[in-house]
């Protein structure tokens, strides 16, 4: 059975909704990332902030608090931004921007994370964000929680 035309997004929407899902993904990452290097006193801002897996894991460290805390403030705020882009899929784009994240830190620091916090702090902000994002549009859009071919 085939769609009929104009009841599923086109690819270029997705794609579209995807672009501005890492846009904002980022813009977040970078923002927060700024004010907690901020609140923290460190001497410099480290522009691959987003991208940085190596910093030693220490409550002492200062520079590892900042990345981890950027990180999950960012997840729990793209989430719901995603939400209000979005209004369905949010667990979706979700998943996509976090897989599109670990492919990019792998290319930027050209090597393949594989330090356990990292993927640690990245799982549980991915819930976060699925669960933040999906909870806002549950409640905020309830005719949208259980979408239909039709609703697009």
């Amino acid at each position: 059975m085939a769609f009929q035309s104009g009841s599923v997004p086109g690819i270029k929407t997705i794609l579209i909704h995807l672009l501005l899902c890492l846009v904002t993904f980022y813009t977040v990452y970078y923002m927060i990332g700024s004010i907690c290097s901020g609140a923290f006193r460190l001497d410099t801002f480290d522009g691959l902030i987003p991208f940085e897996f190596n910093t030693e894991p220490s409550h002492s460290n200062p520079k590892y608090l900042v990345n981890l805390l950027s990180m999950e403030l960012t997840y729990f705020t793209s989430g719901l931004l995603f939400a209000a882009l979005l209004k369905r899929w949010v667990w979706d784009y979700a998943i996509t921007v976090t897989l599109i994240h670990v492919a990019l830190t792998s290319a930027v620091m050209e090597q393949v994370p594989l330090v356990w916090h990292w993927w640690l702090a990245l799982g549980s902000g991915l819930f976060i964000m699925i669960f933040s994002g999906q909870l806002v549009t549950h409640f905020a859009c309830p005719d949208s929680s259980d979408p239909t071919l039709d609703s697009y």
